[in-house]
């Protein structure tokens, strides 16, 4: 019998990542024919069982979605809000459920992918797969070459060490400088943090590429499919 792991079938239903169906196993909004689950281990019939997801009976997706958005500020990288703020979801003009792979902070601008993918989505966001994610960061004053350093080997932020970082000066007058700076983690505000270590407030913040994907002229607020190209190259990885 076709049995696939809980968090998995969620993922390819499109209701959201991998990670986030096992955040909502956890806090039993899962249930499975009559059954709430907060197993992560659970395996489903994909044959046989219904889940359902806070409710809703999902099914899994056949018509795959996969575009980029170029996010502005003001909006945040969720499905939905409990503080009813503006979520990216909110600039996508499409019938099919998608979310977002990995996330910008409300305050990031730039370029992020969104789909219904599952498998892609969960290979795109974990760190062993070396997805490089390139920012273009304003910050306050100079960097030195000690600062740069830091950022190139790995720095200590909070409990954990960032591996490292490719870091370039893009200009400065002295009073800001602009780098860029590419980083195949995801941890939470992870830039912001990585140049607070260095002692660098951030002015601006835009993520320009994920991995060979480019945020090139695409309109703040707009967004598109991927094309051709963009999708193999998504699916080499």
């Amino acid at each position: 019998m076709p049995y696939e792991r809980l968090q998995k079938y969620i993922a390819n239903c499109g209701v959201t990542s991998r990670r986030k169906a096992e955040e909502l196993i956890l806090h039993g909004k899962v249930k499975v024919n009559d059954t709430v689950i907060t197993e992560l281990g659970f395996k489903v019939d994909t044959d046989k069982d219904r889940v359902f997801v806070e409710n809703k009976l999902i099914k899994v997706v056949e018509n795959k979605i996969y575009v980029k958005l170029n996010k502005p500020t003001g909006y945040v990288t969720t499905v939905k809000d409990q503080f009813d703020r503006k979520c990216v979801l909110d600039l996508i003009e499409i019938s099919e459920r998608v979310y977002p792979i990995g996330r910008l902070d409300y305050d990031t601008s730039g370029l992020l992918l969104l789909t219904n993918d599952g498998d892609l989505a969960n290979r795109l966001m974990h760190p062993r797969y070396k997805v490089y994610k390139t920012y273009l960061a304003r910050v306050n004053g100079k960097l030195n070459a000690t600062d740069i350093g830091w950022l190139r080997h790995g720095i200590k932020i909070e409990d954990y060490t960032t591996s490292p970082a490719l870091v370039d000066i893009v200009k400065t007058d002295g009073v800001q400088t602009t780098i860029k700076i590419s980083i195949y983690e995801g941890k939470n505000r992870q830039v912001r943090k990585m140049l607070a270590a260095v002692g660098k407030t951030v002015i601006s913040l835009k993520r320009v590429s994920f991995g060979n994907i480019e945020l090139e002229d695409l309109p703040v607020g707009s967004w598109k499919n991927l094309s051709k190209k963009e999708l193999d190259y998504l699916k080499s990885l």
